[in-house]
């Protein structure tokens, strides 16, 4: 692993399995040379010039420099993207050959899992890896939506997480990892995509609130913050 000087990584224990939250919004698991990024959202911007919302099309390109440079860190033997990968079901179809180039390079000598999600439920068309509903490796589940009741070693997405702090006058918001120690609920890491504050109701059983803590990205480390400090909106 060749993690990069300039970030300062968080390491906790999940089910008994160390997992590093990365300020770049992607988990590395150093004992299985895995690295797991959720919610790409590649080719957002395409699916919503086609709906007439004419953004930048530069989502894609951002989103897989952005990928490059941490895969290029910790050069992993195993890659995870937990679901939405493409923002629609033809969303692999509409890729630029140079993206898809790109992705291929990346892909290349390394096992590649595809998430099913519920924007990208089928397999991404012309696009290398494997694609499953969900996936154990080690005593962790690897899967797009958190499952509804309290669930022990699950890594999902979906949600997009991030959480809010107000100090000394100043309110900070910011994606994050959110996790008690049995389940982490993953940020988006895709160049177009939002995010929901962890007290909003879509949250709600998902943790165990005592133990909870949202894993705010900073530009250059990660900030472990209580749940009793956090606030809405």
């Amino acid at each position: 692993m060749r993690t990069a000087a300039r970030t300062q990584s968080e390491a906790i224990v999940i089910a008994g399995e160390r997992v590093v939250c990365d300020p770049r919004g992607v988990l590395y698991m150093p004992d299985m040379e895995l690295l797991v990024v959720s919610d790409l959202h590649l080719e957002k911007g395409s699916s919503l010039a086609r709906r007439g919302s004419l953004l930048p099309p530069y989502d894609t390109a951002a989103t897989l420099q952005r990928l490059q440079a941490v895969i290029a860190d910790y050069a992993p033997r195993r890659v995870v993207s937990l679901g939405d990968s493409f923002h629609d079901g033809e969303g692999a179809a509409r890729l630029p050959e140079i993206f898809r180039s790109r992705l291929e390079v990346l892909m290349d000598g390394r096992d590649w899992y595809w998430v099913a999600g519920n924007h990208d439920p089928q397999p991404p068309d012309g696009v290398s890896g494997r694609t499953v509903q969900e996936i154990a490796i080690g005593g962790l589940t690897f899967r797009h939506e958190p499952s509804a009741h309290p669930i022990e070693g699950e890594i999902a997405g979906h949600l997009h997480p991030c959480a809010r702090i107000v100090q000394r006058g100043r309110s900070v918001r910011r994606r994050c990892f959110a996790s008690d120690g049995s389940r982490v609920v993953m940020p988006a890491f895709g160049a177009y995509t939002g995010s929901l504050n962890v007290l909003d109701r879509a949250y709600h059983g998902l943790f165990s609130w005592p133990d909870f803590r949202a894993y705010m990205l900073g530009s250059s480390r990660v900030f472990a913050i209580a749940g009793a400090l956090l606030r809405p909106g």
